[in-house]
């Protein structure tokens, strides 16, 4: 699936199953709340903290790309609210960054 696919997956979605998209301000902290349960898990993932019980443990993978796809689908209902082709956006991102950094990270001593 293409950005501009999911882009229009969803706003199918919201428009029939959902009923209507929840105002901008209210997706804008739904993604805050779902960004934290992104951070949660990589903290107990890949940094120091502990899960709690071993089952938390052993589906936190499959847990972290559940949430991973949860923040996606909220910024992609944010991109349908705005007006934002986010593929667009993305490829725009990409040759920004591209033409910015392209000596920038090669001659950084810290990433070899």
């Amino acid at each position: 699936m293409t950005l501009k696919g999911a882009q229009t997956t969803i706003d199918q979605w919201i428009k029939t199953i959902g009923i209507r998209y929840y105002s901008e301000l209210t997706n804008t902290a739904i993604l805050m709340e779902e960004v934290g349960e992104v951070a949660r898990l990589m903290a107990r993932i890949y940094g120091e903290q502990s899960f709690k019980t071993v089952e938390q443990e052993r589906s936190a993978k499959t847990d972290l790309a559940d949430e991973m796809a949860d923040v996606l689908f909220v910024l992609l209902c944010l991109a349908n609210q705005a007006g934002i082709d986010m593929e667009d956006a993305l490829n725009k991102n990409l040759e920004k960054k591209t033409n910015r950094d392209r000596e920038r990270h090669a001659g950084n001593a810290k990433l070899k």
